[in-house]
């Protein structure tokens, strides 16, 4: 049975409140949970102690028992000292969708062997002999 510890949103529409629970990975984001370790209150300002509260110790004594936490729940752990967060870097991240498609696309063309480049169809069109010009209207 794989765990995590992860957030299951609580709280009204556009009030959002999280409940940090440990629960089978399978299982709903709001729905069944083994364990409630604390909440998670965004709305509050970040210098306000009542924005986070979650049991450090049963959140180490969860993981030794092999539950993965979330990312955002793993920035609280990291926070707190409890455990270490590995950093992320994806320098693709800010290239434009769009830009990177292209990319692709370009870098599979020139790794095909023999493939035409998409250029070469223009010279074909252009020996094509040209079409009768208009009657002039009477």
């Amino acid at each position: 049975m794989p765990l995590v510890i992860r957030m299951a949103r609580a709280g009204t529409k556009k009030r959002p409140f999280y409940h940090i629970v440990v629960a089978d990975s399978r299982a709903p984001r709001d729905g069944r949970f083994i364990e409630r370790i604390g909440y998670f209150n965004p709305l509050l300002p970040k210098e306000k102690t009542e924005r986070l509260k979650l049991d450090f110790d049963k959140a180490k004594a969860w993981m030794t028992k092999g539950a993965q936490p979330s990312d955002r729940v793993m920035r609280f752990l990291d926070a707190a000292g409890v455990a270490k967060r590995e950093k992320r870097n994806n320098p693709e991240k800010a290239v434009p969708r769009k830009e990177r498609k292209a990319k692709e696309e370009a870098a599979k063309a020139a790794a095909a062997p023999g493939a035409a480049p998409a250029a070469g169809a223009a010279p074909a069109a252009a020996a094509a002999p040209p079409a009768a010009p208009a009657a002039p209207a009477a």
